[in-house]
């Protein structure tokens, strides 16, 4: 019987949104996993901090700055990477933000801003490096979308909205590129512990709140998500697709 491998060497992994938080953190394992790394920030000073720290780790890595939501600048983000590693094995599709506020306050602009960078940059460059990948007849991508794509919560319309969109074009991806080998997963976070979350995560009311509704009992943190993505990037996954793994503490589990 022979056993697949979670051995990572000698492949190219593109993070967007991988200058901080779980971005980061999910580029790191990555890293250790033995692929060369493509971080993607629209802060460029970020995104080259961030790269040396892979560097460090002892593999290759470049920063790239890039607004996913513009397709002019995907492509050329794309091309840049193409340069230096000439090819992408892995995308890891993670760049996204948030606006909270009641649906009645939520602006058009808001809305736009939201949907705009979370889903349409998605999208973008899904569909950038899936040309790509069509060429190279093999290739795992790897969405990040959140439990709020499967499940409701107030104050997070355009949010909620955005990840239940990314679920579904997982879904819609992996379909129509299975022919050409490409695996297209989707991992789904609960609340993860980051430096970015640590003054939303102070107010003891919200925290209290969610370790309630978590039945292992506490916060998510980066290391979790380790063991998802080297699984969804390595031949372990080969049979893998269109699915959409909820790392969340058992959350959803209710």
């Amino acid at each position: 019987m022979n056993f697949p491998s979670a051995d990572l060497s000698g492949k190219t992994a593109l993070v967007t949104g991988g200058s901080k938080g779980i971005g980061f953190g999910m580029a790191c394992a990555l890293a250790h996993a033995g692929a060369d790394i493509v971080i993607v920030s629209r802060n460029l000073a970020e995104g080259e901090k961030a790269a040396q720290e892979i560097r460090n780790m002892g593999r290759k890595a470049m920063a790239i700055s890039c607004d996913v939501t513009i397709p002019a600048a995907v492509n050329a983000m794309v091309e840049k990477a193409l340069a230096t590693f000439g090819k992408i094995d892995i995308l890891l599709n993670n760049a996204g933000m948030n606006i909270r506020k009641p649906v009645v306050e939520v602006t058009e602009e808001d809305w736009d801003k939201v949907l705009d960078t979370n889903l349409k940059g998605i999208f973008l460059v899904a569909q950038r490096v899936g040309k790509e990948m069509i060429k190279q007849q093999s290739g795992k991508v790897i969405n990040v979308a959140s439990i709020l794509g499967v499940i409701g919560l107030p104050w997070l319309a355009s949010y909620a909205a955005s990840k239940g969109g990314i679920v579904q074009l997982t879904k819609v991806l992996a379909l129509e590129w299975a022919q050409y080998n490409i695996n297209v997963n989707c991992i789904a976070p609960a609340y993860i512990r980051t430096p970015m979350t640590e003054g939303w995560l102070s107010d003891q009311v919200r925290l209290q709140s969610i370790l309630s509704n978590t039945p292992l009992g506490r916060l998510g943190t980066v290391e979790d998500l380790a063991g998802p993505v080297v699984f969804l990037a390595s031949d372990w996954s080969n049979y893998i697709t269109g699915h959409t793994l909820l790392v969340d503490g058992g959350w959803t589990a209710r």
